[in-house]
C-alpha cells in the first residue's frame, strides 16, 4: 500500500493538484542542493544533439557536456551525465580557487568558446576569435580564472561573428560560487543567507526555426532581429517534464529537474540564472522571496544606505542576469493548523502542549514558530475553517492523497494509488508572461513549476 497522508479530508483549495507526474520524494536526506560537477578543473567537450519536447517535436540543440564521463557515458543516478545536455553542466566552485575549463569542441559547426559574465578568463589554444580563443571543430581551448565572490553566474559561448547564436542553440549553463569558509550559506557566515534547501531555476527560451536553419547548415540566416522565441525552459524542461528528477531516463540530454521540496520554516536558496535571450518575470506563490544577491554580489548595506534587499513574489530578470533568492513558508496566519487537529494529529509546538490545555491566545503569540516542524504557533491547535468530508464521502483517486496539506502519514486501500504518496502542499511557481505559459502556444507547458512544502518528518532527495 502506498504510503500517504490519512485521510483527514482537507481541501485542495490553494494546492495544485493534477500537475505532476509521479514525484521523486525519497526518505534518505534531509537536505537538497544543487547537482551539477564540482572543480576547480573541468574538461568540457561540445557537441551536437537533438532535444525532444513533450508534444513530440525535436529539436537540434549545441551543448556542452563533462567529458571526463565521456560522450555517452551514464552517471550511477541515471542516464545522461556524461552526454551533451541543456543546460550545460553546473559547475561548482569554491571562492578564491583557481579555475580550469579545458573544452574541446567535438562536432559544433561553429567555433566554440567560454566566457564568464562580468569577468575576465584567461585563454589558450585553438584559434583567435573576435572575443576571446575559441574552438574550431576538434580543437580545444584551456581557460583559467579565480574565482570570484560567492554567489551565481552565468556561462556562454560567444561567437562574435554570430553574436547571440550560441545562447539560442544551448551552449550555456550556471557557474556556482561556493564561500570559502565552508559553510551552509549563499554568500559566508554571518550574512544572514544561510539556508536548508538549495535549487536552480535557470530559464531560456528557443525559436525553433533557428534551430532548423542551423541543422540545414544554414548559419548565415540567422539574425537576432528575426528571432521569435516559441518554447520556454526551466532547467532545459518544460512543463510537466520539469517535475521528473535529476538524471531521469526520460531526459538524457535535460538532467536537471525543476521542482523545489522544502519543510515548513525551511530557508530555501532559489538561484535564478536568466541564461537566454528574452526577460522573464517568474512570480514565486506563497510567499515572498527575499533577494539576497544579484549578480553574484550580495545585496546589503555599505552604513550609508538603507539594505539593498527587499522582499518580492516576482523576479524580474534581464538577460545574462542571476539572482539569490530565500523562500520560506510557514503557514503563517492561515488562521488553521497546518498539521492538523485532533486526536490523529496531536502535537506540540515549541514544547507546550495545546490539546487539552489551557493555552491562551497571548501565549500563542509569543510561542512564534517551531524550531522542528517550522510550523506557526499561533495557528496551532486551530480547526480548519470549513466542514471537512468524512472518510465515507471521499473519493480516492491518482491525486487525492487523503489530506492536500500536512499531516500524519498512512495508508491508502488496496488499489489506490497517489501521486502526491507525503501529501505535499503545492504552491505554483511560474511566468508572469502568458506565452511562456505554452510551448507552440499549447497550453499548459513552458514556465510553468512548482515548489512542495512536505511534512517535516518526509525527507528531501
Amino acid at each position: 500500500m502506498t504510503k500517504i497522508i490519512k485521510q483527514t479530508g482537507r481541501l485542495l483549495g490553494v494546492l495544485m493538484t493534477g500537475l505532476v507526474l509521479a514525484l521523486p520524494w525519497a526518505q534518505a536526506q534531509a537536505a537538497h542542493d544543487i547537482r551539477g560537477i564540482t572543480g576547480p578543473t573541468f574538461n568540457l567537450y561540445s557537441f551536437v544533439f537533438n532535444m525532444n519536447l513533450p508534444e513530440g517535436s525535436s529539436l537540434q540543440m549545441w551543448g556542452f557536456g563533462d567529458a571526463d564521463d565521456g560522450a555517452g557515458a551514464t552517471h550511477p543516478e541515471g542516464e545522461g551525465y556524461g552526454l551533451p545536455q541543456y543546460p550545460g553542466p553546473t559547475l561548482i566552485v569554491t571562492e578564491g580557487e583557481t579555475v580550469t575549463i579545458n573544452l574541446t569542441n567535438l562536432g559544433v559547426p561553429q567555433p566554440v568558446s567560454i566566457v564568464v559574465t562580468g569577468h575576465n578568463v584567461n585563454a589558450s589554444g585553438g584559434s583567435a576569435g573576435l572575443v576571446t580563443q575559441a574552438a574550431n571543430v576538434n580543437e580545444s581551448v584551456t581557460y583559467t580564472f579565480t574565482a570570484p565572490e560567492p554567489g551565481t553566474y552565468v556561462y556562454h559561448s560567444l561567437d562574435g561573428a554570430n553574436p547571440g547564436l550560441h545562447v539560442e542553440m544551448g551552449l550555456l549553463g550556471a557557474l556556482i560560487v561556493r564561500p570559502a569558509d565552508g559553510s551552509r550559506s549563499a554568500y559566508g557566515a554571518g550574512t544572514e543567507t544561510d539556508y536548508e534547501q538549495e535549487f536552480l531555476s535557470l530559464l531560456t527560451e528557443v525559436d525553433p526555426e533557428i534551430h532548423i536553419q542551423m541543422e540545414r547548415g544554414h548559419v548565415e540566416h540567422f539574425t537576432q532581429s528575426d528571432r521569435f522565441a516559441k518554447v520556454w525552459f526551466v532547467n532545459g524542461r518544460v512543463f510537466p517534464d520539469l517535475f521528473q528528477g535529476d538524471f531521469n531516463s526520460l531526459f538524457p540530454n535535460q538532467p536537471y529537474q525543476s521542482l523545489a521540496l522544502a519543510h515548513p520554516g525551511d530557508k530555501v536558496l532559489v538561484r535564478h540564472v536568466n541564461a537566454g535571450h528574452d526577460s522573464h518575470p517568474f512570480h514565486f506563490h506563497g510567499e515572498n522571496l527575499r533577494f539576497v544577491g544579484r549578480d553574484g554580489r550580495m545585496l546589503t548595506s555599505d552604513g550609508l544606505v538603507a539594505d539593498l534587499g527587499r522582499s518580492d513574489n516576482t523576479i524580474n530578470s534581464a538577460p545574462k542576469q542571476t539572482v539569490d533568492a530565500i523562500w520560506t513558508w510557514t503557514g503563517k496566519d492561515l488562521g488553521w493548523d497546518i498539521y492538523g487537529t485532533g486526536p490523529k494529529h496531536k502535537h506540540d509546538c515549541n514544547g507546550i502542549p495545546v490539546h487539552g490545555g489551557g493555552y491562551t491566545d497571548e501565549e500563542r503569540q509569543t510561542a512564534g514558530f517551531d524550531p522542528v516542524t517550522g510550523e506557526y504557533c499561533p495557528d496551532h491547535g486551530k480547526e480548519f475553517p470549513v466542514t471537512l468530508p468524512g472518510a465515507q464521502d471521499l473519493t480516492l483517486g491518482g491525486w487525492w492523497s487523503g489530506s492536500p496539506f500536512l499531516g500524519d502519514t498512512g495508508d491508502l486501500p488496496p488499489g489506490e494509488g497517489g501521486l502526491n504518496p507525503f501529501g505535499g502542499y503545492f504552491f505554483v511557481w511560474h511566468s508572469h508572461a502568458e506565452k511562456e505559459l505554452t510551448t507552440f502556444d499549447i497550453f499548459p507547458g513552458g514556465s510553468l513549476g512548482a515548489v512542495v512544502v512536505l511534512p517535516s518528518d518526509v525527507g528531501i532527495q
